[in-house]
């Protein structure tokens, strides 16, 4: 098998060099090309399409190898000091805007696509994210207003882990009670700050190691460990895996790096991340072109259509709502920051990571697809005229 993910960097790989030549996001042709390479019936990918589709494929490659890696990647660049200057608006939309949209899209799909209150929950639950990766690669190549770069991007790194907390929650929901509501809230808080405790002390340990190192390859050996292990090691406690690669990966990115990595070190532990995250988000788009071909699209059109308008009516009210309570903020920001919140490889890893025999994983994946191709052709191909229409750069 190894081969054929050869084959699926190659075309990863050429796809980046045009979409850098014809001046687009590499995750809006990677998508495209996902597509063509799922819809047409080759027969030389008809094994290795066979081979993905399996449950230990996505689940391991893609939440634990891929995951950890995008977001480790985002953690450990982001700038701390600018997030801490613009934390309000910040928090607001990864905490109260998050929570809102998962609820917004879990009822109007309840109500309105007749989904059960489960399937309901959980759509709610793989939408309410905005995805770090491709928002990182649209918004970067647009020389966007610095504050509002930085509120987009923090939001998007930081509400990964409250939608996968809520996934958690939502795929053990099967009715409301008040007792019900209870518990999922204790077991929120529960899985949250697990995951922020077991995060802060593994990326402590690892900075204290690094600043006695002056080795670059080293070091960087002990990021792959950090942001794996603690992956890990926060799942093993059943706390969120992904919050406590947020949170190591913000510890290792300032105070590990204010306490003992040379410049050459941070260069090259750039570099590296920066690269595997390319080769995670890659893979996994392409990956979900291959499988498009097992994917029912057959009597769903009206309720993928229905959900797309419902996340994109859910994604307005939540960020118009949430930065009433930020009065800093322009007005002129908001529909940029509401159009610009795309979903991504996030959403699609979730999705793949739920158990086939969940009933009605056939529609609800065909509703995140759908959702997540309109995002990136559409969305990320018009927030740039969008930007420049209301002359925020």
């Amino acid at each position: 098998m190894i081969h054929y993910w050869l084959v699926l960097l190659g075309i990863a790989v050429a796809i980046a060099y045009l979409a850098d030549k014809i001046k687009q996001p590499y995750p809006t042709l990677l998508v495209v090309a996902g597509l063509l390479l799922g819809i047409f019936p080759i027969e030389a990918l008809h094994e290795f399409k066979t081979y993905v589709a399996s449950d230990h494929v996505f689940q391991t490659a893609v939440i634990l190898i891929f995951l950890s890696a995008l977001i480790g990647d985002a953690a450990l660049k982001l700038p701390f000091g600018e997030i801490k200057e613009n934390k309000r608006p910040i928090l607001l939309l990864a905490l109260l805007g998050t929570f809102m949209t998962f609820i917004l899209i879990a009822a109007l799909s309840y109500f309105l696509l007749g989904l059960d209150l489960q399937k309901a929950l959980v759509f709610g639950a793989l939408m309410a994210a905005t995805d770090p990766v491709s928002v990182l690669t649209i918004f970067k190549s647009m020389g966007l207003n610095k504050k509002l770069s930085i509120i987009v991007e923090g939001e998007s790194l930081a509400n990964d882990g409250v939608a996968v907390v809520l996934l958690k929650i939502a795929l053990v929901t099967t009715v409301l009670s008040m007792s019900g509501v209870l518990h999922g809230a204790l077991e929120f808080v529960k899985v949250v700050l697990g995951g922020i405790v077991i995060g802060v002390v593994t990326g402590y340990i690892t900075s204290k190691i690094t600043s006695s190192i002056d080795n670059y390859l080293v070091e960087i050996g002990l990021s792959i460990v950090l942001f794996y292990g603690a992956f890990e090691l926060a799942e093993m406690f059943h706390f969120s895996g992904v919050i406590s690669v947020v949170f190591a990966g913000l510890l290792l990115g300032t105070y590990g790096k204010n306490i003992g990595m040379s410049n050459l070190t941070l260069d090259k532990m750039d570099s590296f991340w920066e690269t595997i995250a390319f080769i995670a988000n890659a893979l996994i788009f392409l990956m979900v072109g291959l499988e498009i071909s097992n994917i029912d699209f057959s009597e769903k059109w009206i309720q993928i259509g229905g959900s797309i308008l419902i996340v994109l009516t859910a994604r307005f009210i939540a960020v118009y709502v949430s930065l009433i309570f930020d009065k800093e903020i322009p007005a002129i920001w908001k529909p940029i920051i509401a159009w610009g919140g795309l979903k991504g490889s996030l959403s699609i890893a979730l999705i793949l990571s739920i158990s086939p025999d969940f009933d009605g994983r056939d529609l609800i994946l065909a509703m995140t697809f759908s959702n997540v191709v309109f995002s990136l052709i559409v969305q990320g191909t018009t927030i740039s005229p969008l930007v420049k229409r209301l002359k925020v750069n």
